[in-house]
């Protein structure tokens, strides 16, 4: 059951709420979005029934949710959620009205080829960039990142371009110090069922962009989002980045069904990630087109200005006529579905 508080709650409203729950032994998850709280209810719906919760203050609507995934499920929420990316004063929008561009290195080698990057990045319409401090990789001897003078130089460059940051973390512990310098926090796909770790991305109190899972079924992928949710963070983004399959002539297949899937099921945002899926830098321009046309509210992609030197994933990452097509194509194509550039809805108001 999921308790939907009014825009104009108080805290003292909310605080009840949760009191008469928790006074018939049931529990009470708060999470608050852009412009209401939503409490999500465990225990014994009889008991609840007899609490009539929707004659307390500052309660708008009471649902009971079929869904496993009760926060981030559209039963209660019909319309579909906008997450803002940034610092106060410059939040750029993910969401059904707009379409958002993020590109930047897939990792941090230096401040010279990250600032390239992410120049190259801004010129070809992004309003996000992206850039790995932390690498998981597959093999323990590969480059698995810079760290926190990682973080230190993503830092500079969004002083430099004033692009808001979205980085990876792949260790709760390391969350606070991503937290501190990221507007934005990524679980990678092999981090999507760690659950310690979505528990502290949720308490962080930055957005959270969640891939999915490469053998993850999107249910899975929806109960991790939960996770970050129940922490009281409903400013989670998903991103379909290809699933593993029997077909070897991509790095991964991209599940383009995913997208209308999710937003069937579920309030929350959803963007691709082209380079990850195809793993070559001649098919992130068709499978983006391909992310527009089936109404994702983004892409996530690779740049680098030198890709044969890149320490990681260099035959995904775009550079020179690959670029200027892609920027083309984002241009051109999401007005054609009713988007809007993201970088032109930037928020500049507290």
């Amino acid at each position: 059951m999921v308790v939907v508080m009014a825009p104009e709650a108080t805290d003292a409203d909310i605080a009840h709420v949760v009191e008469k729950v928790e006074g018939v032994g049931g529990s009470a998850f708060v999470s608050k979005g852009l412009v209401r709280t939503i409490i999500g209810l465990v225990g014994d719906i009889d008991s609840f029934h007899g609490l009539n919760l929707r004659t307390l203050p500052g309660v708008a609507d009471v649902h009971r949710i079929s869904d496993p995934f009760k926060l981030v499920s559209r039963q209660h929420h019909a319309d579909r959620s906008t997450v803002w990316v940034g610092p106060r004063g410059h939040q750029v929008p993910i969401g059904p009205d707009t379409f958002t561009f993020i590109a930047g290195p897939c990792a941090v080698e230096s401040e010279q080829q990250t600032l390239e990057a992410v120049e190259m990045a801004k010129a070809a319409g992004a309003s996000i960039m992206r850039g790995g401090a932390f690498k998981p990789r597959t093999s323990p001897y590969a480059f698995q990142g810079l760290g926190v003078r990682g973080l230190e130089i993503l830092a500079g460059v969004r002083e430099a371009t004033g692009l808001p940051v979205v980085t990876e973390v792949v260790d709760a512990r390391d969350v606070p110090v991503v937290a501190e310098h990221a507007d934005m926090l990524q679980i990678g796909t092999r981090n999507m069922a760690n659950f310690g770790l979505l528990q502290a991305a949720g308490d962080a109190g930055k957005p959270v962009l969640l891939k999915r899972g490469m053998t993850a079924t999107i249910e899975e992928w929806l109960m991790a989002a939960e996770y970050i949710a129940q922490r009281g963070n409903l400013d989670v983004v998903l991103c379909e980045r290809g699933i593993r399959t029997f077909e070897p002539a991509t790095r991964n297949t991209l599940d383009i069904s995913a997208v209308p899937v999710v937003q069937a099921k579920s309030h929350l945002p959803i963007i691709v990630d082209p380079s990850h899926a195809g793993g070559l830098r001649e098919l992130v321009v068709p499978l983006s087109r391909a992310a527009v046309a089936v109404g994702a509210d983004g892409v996530i992609v690779d740049v680098h200005p030198n890709p044969e030197d890149a320490l990681c994933d260099g035959p995904q990452a775009l550079f020179g006529s690959d670029l200027r097509s892609l920027a083309q194509a984002m241009r051109q194509l999401p007005p054609v579905l009713g988007r809007h550039d993201a970088g032109a809805k930037v928020r500049t108001t507290a």
